[in-house]
């Protein structure tokens, strides 16, 4: 399911300047400090709400007048951003003496945490300005303070007021932050003085009516691709019509751990032994650890040993009804069901965020580097740029540099509404897919027969539906496909250069890699379902790029086990120079699509049977070309990933963690 987005904008111009001015280099999260008009003060940059050009001000609403307003105060790595930057692309370049040198979370604690005395006098002046200091992350990231309107105002130069813009009522600042320079070197950014709520949406195609309310794929339904040509529906009698001159195949039920170990890894030898894969979602699923077991024994993915699926829970939850709390529920079940079954030895470990928001789900990833227990992540949540705003990106790409500093590779899901036009008015890539710090996973559309990957497109879906007279295809329009394009955000990051074409637009290209995401050729999940007999397990096909970061997670740690359980920090780099390394997707099949059997209820042919074309390679304007195209970027990994990506272990230096589950309640203690 796809939470609707809570931003719409008739043009995001103003979202190019962010981090312009910045070379060809990848850009810093929060550009240096500069000098502001009054004498000892200095601007935080990118904490001027870049909505504010299309905000209307709403006069006469005392901003918070009764209310104290709790902001975060984040603070510079010891040593400064940039150069935390810089050291993230020298230890990620496989042709730098110091690749793969990676730091454990005390050594990066040691070289980079802002010390307790930069805690202290931020902390002091806070406190000075009458702000009451509620906490201290336990990692330095940032300070929690809250105070009245006057008081926010006094503290960081601001004056906030009420804005109204896409559809919120929000108490904001009209200026960027201020601070006294003796300070100003500290700060990052300051996130909370802008209310504008941003909630990310899970990346996941379910089908129409998404789980835990049931879902049943229909028949008929492959369990090759192309076995069965829909010549006829359900009863092999009442003709289907021709599409583009040529009966389609029927899409397959779902393809499974085994259909899609043989297609993409060739049943290789590795198993993914001693490799953590995090995943991070909102909410947690209370069924996930019968779920998956079931999934696993009844498709042959490999029992999970003891202690191999655990999972890490914040302290409470919030804004369950905001967030569809239920529809992440399918997330999990996908994410941890599609890594075991491309890696069925791996550990999982989950990391649950308190809610979609997104600090809920910055906590949680800060959580992942943290404990520094896995080698990689795999995301599949994110929102179109135009909801992202400077303060949030600084502080994600935080918790970014300092994964890759200690080798942990972060993957995010791509998008799933192609270039977003039709979602939100602009074509957009997608956030935090498009970070330079972050692998994004495209998707493609993929035939698997008797184990052989027969064909892949990108994955792009026009609907037509059988008429009412049941002798043509009548076209509803674009449906969805992987998300990709330039980003507004971001400047071409160095690895992109010489491979994404130069005639292309500016921005870091999304996205790098790519693998199945259509839900029309996706995988068959199981999952506890509210059925019209009841609640109990069930299975149906699912999609979407949700489903591509995690098959790529899962390849991913083949890969590390084969270069000795070393984690591989931030892949891009070796990733672009790794292309041969990659089956890349040049065009459309000669396949247009598959027909698609959906039951009228979603449960039984009692309510009738409906019959659609869901084609392949239409991704809105986004095309697959020879080289990197904004769907597939640089192509699918293929078996030689597993054994050629990552380098036989030599020496130790720094290092992740081992990848051993532990821990108590709440805080790593086995799914149950």
């Amino acid at each position: 399911m796809k939470i609707p987005h809570l931003r719409r904008a008739a043009a995001v111009a103003v979202t190019a300047a962010v981090f312009t001015g910045l070379g060809a280099q990848i850009p810093a999260a929060a550009a240096p400090l500069s000098p502001t008009a009054a004498s000892g003060s200095v601007t935080i940059n990118n904490t001027l709400p870049r909505w504010l050009p299309r905000a209307q001000k709403v006069d006469g609403i005392t901003t918070f007048a009764e209310a104290p307003q709790s902001v975060r105060v984040y603070l510079n790595p010891n040593g400064g951003t940039a150069a935390l930057q810089q050291k993230v692309l020298t230890l990620s370049d496989p042709r730098s003496a110091q690749y793969r040198q990676w730091l454990t979370v005390d050594q990066y604690n040691a070289a980079y945490q802002p010390t307790q005395a930069t805690v202290d006098a931020v902390s002091t002046y806070l406190t000075a300005q009458g702000l009451t200091v509620d906490g201290v992350e336990a990692a330095h990231r940032y300070i929690t303070a809250s105070g009245y309107t006057g008081q926010l105002d006094q503290a960081f130069g601001v004056t906030l007021g009420t804005y109204s813009h896409d559809g919120q009522t929000v108490t904001a600042p009209s200026g960027a932050v201020t601070v006294p320079a003796d300070i100003g070197s500290a700060v990052l950014t300051v996130t909370g003085l802008d209310t504008t709520v941003t909630r990310f949406s899970h990346r996941n195609v379910t089908p129409d009516v998404p789980p835990p309310p049931s879902f049943v794929n229909a028949k008929p339904c492959n369990i090759n691709y192309g076995n069965l040509l829909a010549k006829f529906q359900a009863d092999y009698k009442t003709p289907l019509p021709t599409f583009q001159g040529k009966y389609l195949s029927y899409a397959p039920c779902g393809y499974t751990g085994p259909q899609f170990r043989a297609a993409y890894e060739g049943n290789s030898a590795l198993h993914g032994n001693g490799v953590t894969v995090a995943i991070t979602d909102a909410y947690r699923w209370q069924k996930i650890a019968s779920d998956a077991s079931t999934y696993a024994q009844n498709h042959g993915d490999g029992p999970y040993a003891p202690g191999q699926l655990t999972e890490n829970l914040p302290g409470s939850y919030n804004s369950q009804t905001e967030c569809d709390s239920s529809g992440w529920s399918g997330e999990e079940t996908l994410d941890v069901e599609a890594v075991h079954a491309m890696a069925p030895a791996a550990n999982i470990r989950y990391y649950a965020a308190s809610s979609c928001n997104d600090g809920d789900l910055l906590d949680a990833l800060a959580r992942v580097v943290d404990e520094d227990k896995a080698q990689l992540v795999s995301n599949s949540w994110g929102e179109a740029e135009e909801a992202e705003t400077g303060d949030l990106i600084a502080a994600y790409e935080q918790v970014l540099l300092q994964g890759a500093m200690q080798g942990i590779s972060m993957m995010w899901s791509s998008g799933d509404n192609g270039d977003e036009l039709a979602s939100t008015g602009v074509k957009q890539a997608d956030y935090p897919t498009s970070d330079p710090y972050a692998t994004s996973v495209g998707g493609t559309s993929t035939a698997i027969s008797n184990g052989v990957l027969n064909f892949q497109s990108g994955w792009g879906t026009q609907k037509y539906s059988l008429s009412s007279d049941g002798k043509s295809w009548t076209p509803v329009g674009f449906l969805y496909g992987a998300g990709g394009g330039f980003s507004a955000l971001f400047n071409q990051p160095p690895y992109q250069k010489g491979v994404v074409p130069a005639s292309a637009p500016a921005g870091r290209a999304v996205p790098d890699v790519a693998m199945d995401a259509d839900p029309n050729t996706g995988m068959l999940i199981g999952q506890t379902q509210t059925f019209p007999d009841g609640v109990h397990y069930g299975e149906f096909r699912i999609g979407g790029t949700s489903l591509a970061s995690p098959l790529f997670a899962g390849m991913t740690a083949l890969a590390i086990q084969n270069g000795g359980g070393k984690g591989l920090g931030l892949l891009n780099p070796k990733l672009y120079q790794s292309k041969s390394l990659f089956s890349d997707v040049k065009k459309t099949p000669n396949q247009p699509g598959d027909v698609r059997a959906d039951y009228a209820n979603h449960n039984d042919p009692s309510g009738g049977i409906l019959y659609s074309v869901r084609t392949f390679g239409q991704d809105s304007s986004l095309a697959v070309r020879a080289g990197w195209d904004a769907v597939t970027g640089i192509g699918v990994p293929t078996k030689s990933y597993l054994t050629n990506f990552a380098p036989a272990p030599t020496t130790s230096s720094g290092g992740t963690g081992s990848g051993t589950p532990d821990g108590t309640a709440n805080q790593g203690a086995p799914v149950h």
